[in-house]
């Protein structure tokens, strides 16, 4: 189907981004052929560390003309298997792409490069009193070009959105090499279609991203966090409707059963406060007025208790913050510490989220299989993971697959669909009916064949 690359090729791209940048040893093979995505691996045959957009035309002009393929990859912290080289080719690393060009006090903007860390572009935003919302888990060490890739979202996207939402503008390399800039630096834009949008969660299928106009908001001033403990994970659950409909916005809203605590405990070290609570609420608020988050921590307190919360805990200085923090942030990995694992990423409307629950738990012990859930209950986003625990590898084999199209029927029944932050990529693909018609699925894959003909970026992802 693709081309190897053969010793012709190989010194053509040394010509393109020099001998130094062209990586084909055995060890650096194998480093860049996984993400975070359970335990797939495959080995790409050349790594390219290209550091202008002119070298990714080049690129992409060559790999477009042999049939080779190409798979963009940032910082390898996905969890759909999106950075992946399942077909061999190329993975062109965007880590020399590592600029932040200019934060725009005045106009409240920024512009970077894709290789930027995203926590490194929070910090600096905020050495100006500026604020940039979307912090995936992995913010310390995710790029941004995958951020955007997945329309990554995060504990705050419950009030300031996600990604998409802090995009302006673009440039990007297509897959036959032509360089296109999209959007401007302006908040309102309808001059043609919005091909910014487009790329956005396009998981690296439709191009290149080299440049990021992102626009910002002002920092909040101060901000509070809350734990609030149940006996009972439904009545936490419902808690999170009741929250909203009292008028109050939280800026961050998680769920976390007694089974992801207990994890995040075990990876940590560290005794957490009511660990033995069923299930926990980690509500945040922000603004920039005291007086107006003590008051919404007072209402949400009320709306807490008489939802069945047990216990609240509230952490005002920014050290018990960070320790809460830290602890919501350290479950995914703590989760994958345990056993073989599948995580799954269903989205429901939040009112929704108990029914979600309910059904998750009980098609899993239809199955006798293991279920941790946690997530951004704020928006809906709950992180269903099937652990294999102490099941055998041939009911394991036989059940995983027929349990988990089961979980994402009933999120889809429930107004959800299958992925609300870590994308389809290569691991979820052969789910996406489930979600989506023919007629979705086919349109997407016309836009796939225009800007892509010969298919060669990033193969074998989000479609089957």
């Amino acid at each position: 189907m693709y081309k190897k690359i053969n010793e012709e090729i190989l010194i053509k791209l040394k010509e393109i981004v020099g001998d130094e940048f062209v990586i084909t040893d055995e060890e650096n093979l194998k480093l860049y052929s996984r993400d975070y995505t359970e335990n797939l691996s495959f080995n790409p045959e050349v790594i390219l560390k290209p550091g202008t957009t002119d070298q990714i035309s080049k690129i992409l002009k060559l790999a477009n003309k042999h049939n080779i393929p190409v798979v963009p990859r940032g910082g390898g912290t996905g969890l759909s298997g999106g950075a992946l080289t399942i077909y061999g080719g190329i993975c062109l690393s965007m880590e020399k792409f590592n600029k932040i060009i200019e934060i725009d006090r005045e106009n409240f903007q920024a512009i970077a490069e894709p290789g930027v860390i995203t926590q490194i572009l929070m910090e600096e935003c905020e050495k100006y009193g500026l604020y940039y919302p979307p912090d995936p888990s992995s913010k310390g060490s995710s790029f941004l070009g995958g951020n955007l890739a997945e329309c990554s979202g995060g504990p705050r996207a419950v009030k300031y959105g996600v990604t998409k939402d802090y995009v302006l503008g673009l440039e990007f390399v297509t897959p036959t090499g032509e360089i296109i800039n999209s959007g401007a630096r302006v908040l309102k834009n309808v001059t043609g279609y919005n091909l910014t949008q487009l790329l956005i969660g396009s998981e690296g299928t439709l191009g290149i991203i080299t440049k990021i106009i992102f626009r910002l908001i002002p920092l909040p001033k101060y901000k509070k966090v809350m734990l609030a403990a149940y006996n009972n994970i439904e009545d936490c659950a419902k808690t999170v409707a009741k929250i909203f409909q009292s008028g109050i916005t939280p800026s961050a809203l998680e769920f976390m059963e007694k089974s992801a605590i207990k994890a995040a405990e075990s990876q940590l070290g560290k005794k957490f406060p009511n660990s033995d609570a069923a299930a926990q609420l980690l509500i945040e608020v922000d603004g920039n007025y005291e007086e107006s988050i003590d008051k919404d921590i007072e209402v949400i307190a009320e709306v807490v208790t008489g939802q069945g919360a047990f216990d609240i805990i509230l952490a005002e200085d920014s050290q018990k913050m960070n320790e809460i923090w830290a602890l919501r942030r350290c479950i995914g990995e703590a989760v994958k510490s345990i056993s073989e694992y599948k995580e799954e990423d269903t989205v429901v409307p939040r009112s929704r989220i108990p029914q979600l629950i309910k059904g998750v738990k009980e098609i899993s012990g239809n199955y006798g299989i293991t279920t941790i859930c946690y997530g951004h209950a704020g928006d809906g986003n709950v992180h269903v993971n099937i652990l294999k625990d102490k099941l055998d590898d041939g009911s394991w084999e036989k059940n995983l697959d027929t349990a988990i199209r089961e979980i994402f029927k009933l999120t889809v029944s429930l107004g959800g669909t299958i992925s609300g932050e870590h994308g389809i990529g290569y691991s979820q693909k052969s789910y996406l009916p489930i979600a989506l018609g023919t007629e979705e699925i086919a349109l997407m894959q016309n836009i796939k064949k225009t800007m892509d003909p010969n298919n060669i970026m990033n193969p074998g992802k989000i479609f089957q």
